[in-house]
């Protein structure tokens, strides 16, 4: 059945011919009139300045839409009775984008951000276990999977900016409590492993908390957030919203791996002297900062979200202007799902999950959604251990980069998967056949890994010091050139020798003394008796830090790895627009 004509400037979302519904809609097979009369009085149809919704709409009832009038629903911005005039030139679709992108910035920079950036520190700091730290990375995955189908469910039919707002909130107290155990604790003490106190391991509790609440925070704002903007912009815009909000998220860990790195090369105990370096295995940064920053935020940022109204002024007039690409049930059991009294109870989610089974198109495209987050979670969380390894860097030099390498690539990808949508304005085919496109060109970007660059050598672990292979791939860090120097294994610190062989101490190197490099700030060891002198007379030298690499297939690796994390993002916001409609 034919839709409402009416006719839509290009640049706005101004009617020149207002919709009139109060004539009933054609039956099924009649030839659908023209249901808009054009006034000469009004050349568009604007929301009423008090914030009120028009009166003028009954429902109407086509195939595939349900649209309810809003007679009497206050839809001005603020909270309770408080709506000041001075909040409603924010009270738009795009005040809301600007909101839910600093809120999901936030939340990426921080779950995904500080996170992964300072956990070493906080094994380091309360004696944590690799398990438990995994468990505490993976509270909020549970929290999600918790919260998802409930806040999702009933969030979509009650009140969104309410649910986001309260979401973000708990974020902000997650975040928050996430700190508290740095100002609970007494100072902290760097102490041998044999001394060190198990005691602080009990705090990897409220780390779970606080990544408890920061999961049932973000599980609205990226379930009823995206259908929120939806919602209230012309279909063909919505995916340019979706991109923006989604291009804020993955911009948020990027931010989170170089503030975090920052706020680390800062003493744990801001004031107090210490003797440690940064370099020192020993070293806490100040790992608590970013979260304080980042939940004080979290709780601003929820206020204005809480004042949105239900539905955004002038938002019904893109209802009835939306095709419904569902698909079509033989049985037409879909048909109970247009029902406006569906979906409010709790009744009526088996129903709901029984429809979406029965939909092959929304099933496969969650399938390819969950491997595409497979991908997503793995390249970030080893992305830069793999840089680390392949490039001979230090973690905080990988990080950076990996964050260099995620913003244009990331970022670029999800918003340009968006504007390509709106630019070709395509349909839930089009749009299905674009992402399978940058799948497989995703797919087979992969193959470079395939490529690698080999491992730098180190004296007692992959060559014997006197440069000859390993017998038997044994670990042998004792020589004759540093066997009086009583070094521990306990003790990892690498230098990068002058001969371009790294060791596994200054201790193991042999070095006798050391010195500061002015021009970079770095160690610089003398008299080291197990550099080979032979290749480079008088230069016994080994600086602080590992070797540099030489590998000549790092420019073709980033670039294969940059074209992977472009084309796994490019295709989110497609997928997520064909999910939608």
């Amino acid at each position: 059945m034919a839709m409402p004509q009416s006719s839509t400037r290009e640049n706005g979302f101004c009617f020149t011919q207002p919709l009139d519904f109060s004539r009933p809609s054609p039956h099924r097979g009649e030839a659908s009139r023209p249901l808009g009369a054009a006034r000469e009085d009004d050349g568009c149809s604007t929301p009423l300045s008090n914030g009120m919704a028009s009166s003028e709409d009954p429902m109407l009832q086509e195939e595939g839409i349900k649209y309810v009038s809003a007679e009497g629903e206050k839809l001005a911005c603020g909270w309770g009775a408080f709506t000041p005039g001075c909040l409603q030139p924010c009270n738009t679709s795009k005040g809301v984008l600007f909101f839910l992108c600093v809120a999901s910035f936030l939340q990426g920079m921080t779950v995904n951000g500080f996170i992964n950036t300072v956990i070493t520190s906080i094994e380091r700091r309360f004696d944590l276990r690799s398990y438990q730290s995994g468990l505490i990375a993976s509270s909020y995955d549970i929290a999600a999977c918790v919260c998802l189908t409930f806040v999702s469910y009933f969030g979509g039919n009650g009140h969104k900016p309410r649910w986001l707002g309260w979401g973000v909130l708990l974020m902000g107290l997650g975040s928050l409590l996430f700190a508290l155990p740095h100002f609970t604790t007494g100072p902290y003490e760097s102490l041998p492993c044999s001394q060190a106190a198990s005691s602080l391991s009990g705090y990897r509790f409220v780390f779970m908390l606080g990544q408890f609440l920061h999961g049932m925070g973000a599980t609205p704002l990226y379930t009823l957030g995206v259908t929120y903007l939806d919602e209230n912009v012309k279909t063909n815009y919505s995916p340019v919203y979706i991109a923006v909000f989604y291009t804020a998220a993955i911009l948020g860990p990027a931010a989170g791996y170089l503030v975090g790195g920052m706020f680390l090369n800062i003493y744990t105990e801001i004031g107090r002297e210490t003797d440690m370096a940064p370099e020192n295995t020993l070293w806490v940064g100040a790992w608590w900062i970013g979260f304080l920053g980042a939940g004080a935020a979290s709780l601003l940022i929820s206020i204005p979200i809480l004042g949105y109204p239900q539905r955004l002024p002038g938002s019904q007039r893109y209802i009835v202007m939306r095709v419904s690409e569902a698909h079509q049930l033989k049985d037409g059991s879909h048909k109970k799902a247009l029902d406006p009294d569906f979906g409010k109870t709790v009744k009526d989610l088996p129903r709901s999950v029984l429809l979406l089974l029965k939909n092959p198109t929304f099933i496969f495209l969650c399938l390819a959604g969950a491997t595409e987050a497979t991908l997503i979670a793995g390249m970030s969380t080893f992305g830069p251990k793999f840089l680390e390894s392949q490039f001979s860097l230090s973690a905080s030099e990988a990080a950076t980069f990996f964050g260099y390498l995620v913003v244009p690539a990331g970022g670029g990808g999800t918003f340009l998967g968006g504007f390509l949508v709106n630019k070709f304005k395509l349909r839930c085919s089009g749009i299905i056949k674009l992402c399978l496109f940058c799948t497989v060109s995703s797919l087979l970007a992969i193959f470079i890994f395939f490529i690698h660059c080999p491992n730098m050598p180190m004296a007692g672990v992959t060559q014997m010091y006197d440069g000859s292979a390993l017998p038997g791939g044994h670990l042998n860090l004792t020589a004759a050139c540093n066997a009086q120097c009583g070094c521990l294994q306990g003790t990892y610190s690498p230098v990068c020798g002058a001969d371009g062989i790294m060791y596994y101490s200054p201790c193991h190197a042999g070095c006798k003394s050391v010195s500061v490099n002015l021009r970079n700030g770095k160690k610089v060891y003398q008299e080291c008796s197990c550099v080979d002198k032979a290749l480079l007379p008088g230069s016994g030298r080994a600086e602080a830090g590992k070797c540099t690499s030489s590998c000549a297939k790092k420019p073709l690796l980033l670039c294969f790895i940059f074209v992977v994390i472009l084309f796994t993002f490019l295709s989110s916001i497609p997928a997520l627009t064909a999910t939608l409609r």
